[in-house]
C-alpha cells in the first residue's frame, strides 16, 4: 500500500566537498543566483534561483562525509517521511537515513531501492517552491539502474507510480516513464552495457536549457567534462556533463528538432 501521496519530485541537491566552487560553476552555466544561508543549523547551506520568476531551483550544500560521493540528489515529496520508510522496507529497499527534522523547513529521509540507486524523500513544512521546468530549472530525472525488473515493482509500490515501458529502437534498452497520476514525473532504463562494474545504480538529473549544444561546451570551458556529448533524442536533445568535481548531471532541450 501507497504511504506517499504527492509522489512528485520535490527538490534537487548537490552535495559537494567544494560548495564554493559549485556556485561559481552552475551559476556561470545555468543563469542562477545563489543564497547561502548564514543561520548555524543549516550549515551554510545554499538556495539557487532564477532572476525572474519566483521560487527555488535546487540546493548547494557540503558533503556530510568526506568518503560520499560528490553527486546530484533527488528529492520525492511525501506527506509522511516516517511512514515512507516503512513503506521502503516493506518493498525491498534499504532505509539510510530514517525520517528527520531539517530545521523548521520540513523532515526528510534518505533511502535506496533494491538495486542501490538512492533517493530521498521530502516532507515540506515551510512555504518555499520548488520551480522546475523553466530554462535554467530541473526538467527530468532518470534511473539507470543495474535491475530494472526488480526496481519497477518498488517504485509502484512505495510511491504508486504506475510504469509504461516502450522499446526504443535496434540496440538500444527500453524506456522505462513512471507516471503519477496522468503526469509523467521521472524515467528509467537498464544500465548500458560498458559502464564499470563498480558504477552502482543511479538518479540523474536533468536541467532545462535553451541549447544543449552551447550549454555543453560552456560547461566544458567551465572545467566540466564530458561523458556524453550532445545527442539527438526522441522529441529533443541532450548531453551528460560531470561538474570539476565529478557531479554527474544532464542537459536537455525537449524543444530542439
Amino acid at each position: 500500500m501507497t504511504t506517499a501521496t504527492t509522489t512528485r519530485p520535490a527538490w534537487v541537491e548537490l552535495a559537494t566537498d567544494d560548495p564554493a566552487a559549485a556556485h561559481d560553476f552552475y551559476s556561470k552555466l545555468l543563469g542562477w543566483t545563489i543564497d547561502v544561508s548564514d543561520d548555524p543549523q543549516y550549515g551554510g547551506y545554499a538556495m539557487a534561483h532564477l532572476d525572474e520568476g519566483e521560487g527555488d531551483v535546487a540546493g548547494i550544500t557540503a558533503k556530510m562525509m568526506p568518503e560520499a560521493p560528490t553527486a546530484w540528489n533527488l528529492y520525492i515529496e511525501t506527506d509522511d517521511a516516517a511512514a515512507l520508510c516503512d513503506a521502503v522496507e516493506a518493498a525491498g529497499g534499504t532505509v539510510m537515513a530514517p525520517a528527520f527534522d531539517v530545521g523548521d523547513m520540513g523532515r526528510m529521509a534518505v533511502f535506496a531501492d533494491p538495486t542501490g540507486a538512492v533517493i530521498s524523500a521530502w516532507q515540506g513544512t515551510s512555504a518555499r517552491t520548488f520551480r522546475s521546468g523553466d530554462t535554467g530549472a530541473y526538467g527530468w530525472a532518470e534511473l539507470s539502474s543495474r535491475g530494472l525488473d526488480r526496481a519497477i515493482p518498488f517504485y509502484e509500490k512505495v510511491f504508486g507510480w504506475r510504469a509504461e515501458t516502450n522499446p526504443m529502437g535496434e540496440g538500444q534498452p527500453d524506456y522505462t516513464q513512471f507516471h503519477a497520476g496522468d503526469d509523467s514525473v521521472a524515467g528509467a532504463m537498464e544500465m548500458q552495457p560498458g559502464i564499470p562494474d563498480e558504477v552502482p545504480s543511479y538518479w540523474m538529473i536533468y536541467f532545462n536549457v535553451d541549447d544543449v549544444d552551447a550549454a555543453f561546451k560552456r560547461a566544458v570551458d567551465l572545467g566540466g567534462s564530458e561523458v556524453v556529448a550532445p545527442s539527438p533524442m526522441p522529441g529533443g536533445r541532450f548531453a551528460i556533463v560531470n561538474d570539476p568535481h565529478g557531479a554527474m548531471f544532464g542537459l536537455l532541450d525537449m524543444q530542439a528538432s
